[in-house]
């Protein structure tokens, strides 16, 4: 019944913008969070295929994210862009990071009042990232400002200004981060603000708009200081001077009531924790004895999805769990299977 529904509420407000829609949103569930990943536009165009025509007058992408691949933006944006006339990026709640760089390629956007968006400095994972001392099988990823931060410090509260104490205080840092880290540091920054650029440019003069463009890229990539920090529509509007337009209440109430369908599927609102789940289930777990529980519906970790088709990314899993001295219950998720499929 909920696929039906939100179907209904794809093509309401599809007639409503007199566009056609195309949901694309990635679990923000905490312990169970998806990357948006270079898989996504090889489904999409799945969805443009089935247009009646190419290229449409417009598209509106609804999107729903914590971010990801900072390449999947310019290959998503591109290929909508060839199939339609204006692109439009809707936002329900919550659009980082890639999700972010994704708006900025689309003629207009489009936020709720609960949308946000936020910043594009990128957090870098690689092999020659610091281990985690919780868990030394893990990387920690390094945010790229907060190394601009570390040096930031360094000269202007801490007041080091001569080069050879600069040197000794990257020392330290080049210490406890190994330089090839530091270095794809300013390489994925470089790409993250070229990519920037790039989705701008798409909409917007490379000429007579280079100081707006250069403007929104520094304060996206630098000036809001914190990468969790949380821009609502009416500082997208005003503040960056992105192309945020107003839309009717009705258009706010059925991307809204299109988002609660979506959420309600991936249960976006629970913290998913396997031993909760493993003990909710009844499952009886012993000592020095492994029991496996399967749970009867997969996790949907993922929708791209259109009035003619939808995609959507499940998982198959088992929770294996033993009793632990302490009383308390190991759980280990198992994934038996997980990808996209279609769903009838």
């Amino acid at each position: 019944m909920s696929k039906k529904e939100r179907l209904s509420l794809i093509q309401e407000l599809g007639k409503e913008r007199k566009s056609n829609v195309i949901a694309y949103l990635t679990s923000t569930r905490p312990g169970l969070e998806v990357q948006m990943a270079m898989d996504t536009p090889r489904l999409m165009f799945e969805h443009l295929r089935l247009l009646e025509q190419r290229p449409v007058d417009q598209i509106d992408l609804v999107i729903h994210s914590n971010g990801g691949d900072g390449v999947v933006p310019w290959r998503l944006v591109t290929l909508l862009r060839e199939h339609c006339k204006k692109l439009a990026v809707l936002v329900p709640h919550r659009a980082f990071s890639a999700a972010t760089l994704t708006a900025l390629g689309a003629d207009e956007i489009v936020m709720h009042p609960l949308a946000m968006l936020g910043p594009i400095d990128p957090t870098t994972a690689n092999a020659f990232n610091p281990r985690d001392p919780l868990n030394q099988q893990n990387h920690l990823g390094i945010s790229v400002e907060d190394v601009s931060a570390y040096v930031a410090l360094v000269k202007e509260d801490v007041g080091i200004t001569h080069e050879d104490e600069l040197v000794q205080a990257f020392n330290i840092l080049a210490q406890q981060v190994h330089p090839l880290a530091l270095g794809n540091v300013k390489r994925t920054s470089q790409q993250s603000r070229m990519m920037a650029r790039k989705l701008l440019a798409l909409h917007m003069d490379r000429t007579a708009d280079e100081h707006r463009m250069e403007q929104i890229v520094e304060a996206l990539s630098s000036s809001l200081y914190y990468h969790g920090h949380p821009i609502n529509r009416r500082e997208a509007k005003d503040d960056l001077k992105l192309k945020v337009r107003d839309c009717p209440q009705t258009v706010e109430d059925m991307l809204w009531r299109l988002y609660l369908q979506y959420e309600e599927e991936m249960k976006l609102e629970e913290p998913y924790n396997s031993a909760l789940e493993f003990r909710a289930a009844g499952a009886i777990a012993e000592p020095q004895k492994i029991t496996t529980y399967t749970p009867a519906e997969p996790h949907r970790l993922a929708y791209v999805e259109s009035e003619r088709l939808t995609h959507v990314f499940t998982q198959d899993y088992d929770l294996a769990g033993t009793l632990l001295p302490n009383g308390g219950v190991q759980v280990t998720l198992i994934i038996r299977n997980q990808g996209w499929r279609v769903e009838k």
